[in-house]
């Protein structure tokens, strides 16, 4: 099952539709959004969907993956975010991690915080064009106004960061 590039080869896809649905279940659950009237001189930022096939150690195909994100390029500095962060890992902090705990018998384990960044409240007023695909019929004029963040968002790894 091939990756699709665009939001019309996705939409033909069950399994596809399937994994949307998933990422839009995910935003309820978080509480992310509310649909509202679009309001004037607002910018309204972009989506768009993001698809990968997630494969097992064979390389077979075990499950589909869609990601919402916003088009975060168009974010005005000032206007839709204030500050931006980048959480990096320094290589050496890393290394010095890894030695202390193969030298005191330590086992590490990683994790993958699944949809991460619908956790962060943001402060900014942002808005966001409803889902490619997945357009409300009785309000396709609506824009979501988020209450927590997306991925793509400049602002988007401080709002994670600042979880308490």
């Amino acid at each position: 099952m091939m990756e699709p590039s665009k939001i019309d080869e996705a939409l033909k896809d069950d399994a596809w539709i399937v994994a949307m649905q998933e990422e839009l279940n995910q935003f309820q659950r978080n509480d992310v959004w509310t649909l509202v009237p679009k309001p004037s001189h607002k910018n309204i930022i972009g989506t768009k969907w993001v698809f990968r096939n997630k494969l097992n150690e064979q390389g077979e195909v075990v499950r589909n993956k869609a990601r919402l994100v916003a088009q975060g390029y168009s974010q005005q500095e000032g206007i839709d975010y204030t500050e931006t962060f980048a959480p990096v890992a320094r290589l050496e902090a890393i290394r010095l991690l890894l030695s202390y705990a193969v030298n005191h018998g330590i086992t590490l384990y990683q994790m993958d915080v699944k949809s991460a960044f619908l956790n962060g409240f943001i402060s900014e007023e942002v808005y966001v064009k409803q889902p490619p695909g997945f357009e409300d019929i009785s309000n396709p004029e609506h824009v979501f106004k988020l209450k927590k963040s997306l991925y793509g968002l400049k602002q988007a790894p401080r709002a994670w960061m600042n979880l308490k």
